[in-house]
């Protein structure tokens, strides 16, 4: 079997039918979840399918979703929508010794479109994350530590951005769902666990208590060594 996700069939105006009946109803719809095939295809890179207007309503609603959720990054295909497109936002309250071993700082709310992500260096970080479409759960995963970021603006300017820490996490997390890679695809799955459990036994800044606990190492896993 090939590791190559499917592209998205869906034509143009396939697309923009969808998207005008999800804005239409006025209601926040259902985050996708793993086993929906959208989240196994490589998402339609955004040329125009929709009209200005319409991709920024789109744009509001996938951030009102991420907020209820909440999450700190959604992906058009978390609401079943085949395009490259994405929205980030991180202003949680966190604890200071976490956010300072993760290198978490605050992201403000960005909308990216086309987005490609390039680690820089060799470093990698390793950290339990979780996915709003893999609800209840949540895995260690080594990520590049800094990332450089090539990505479209709503209004399509290029933009060439570096990111570090969790931030960076966030991107790759989230340019991986336009591409048909859940975070499991990279975990160590030893380290797989419910919220419940995670919270019971391993919640802490860092992760050295799960990987003995759990048995697992701290170096990147499944299709990021293949």
């Amino acid at each position: 079997m090939s590791n190559n996700p499917p592209e998205a069939t869906q034509s143009p105006a396939q697309i923009a039918e969808q998207v005008e009946a999800m804005l239409a109803t006025g209601d926040l719809p259902p985050i996708v979840q793993a086993g929906h095939p959208v989240l196994r295809q490589r998402a339609a890179a955004y040329d125009g399918q929709l009209p200005g207007d319409q991709l920024e309503r789109l744009i509001e609603l996938m951030r009102r979703v991420m907020h209820d959720a909440p999450g700190v990054g959604l992906a058009a295909p978390q609401l079943g929508i085949p395009l490259q497109l994405a929205v980030l936002e991180d202003k949680f309250d966190v604890d200071p010794e976490a956010a300072a071993l993760r290198r978490r700082e605050p992201l403000d709310f960005l909308a990216i479109v086309n987005p490609r992500y390039t680690p820089l260096g060799a470093s990698h970080a390793s950290f339990y994350e979780g996915c709003l479409s893999l609800n209840g759960l949540q895995a260690v995963v080594a990520r590049p530590e800094t990332v450089r970021l090539d990505f479209l603006t709503v209004d399509g300017g290029a933009v060439q951005r570096e990111f570090f820490g969790w931030q960076a996490r966030i991107v790759q997390h989230e340019t991986d769902h336009l591409n048909g890679v859940l975070y499991v695809d990279r975990a160590q799955l030893r380290s797989l666990s419910s919220n419940a459990e995670y919270a019971a036994h391993w919640a802490g800044p860092g992760i050295d208590k799960a990987s003995e606990g759990l048995g697992f190492d701290a170096g990147p896993a499944g299709i990021s060594v293949a």
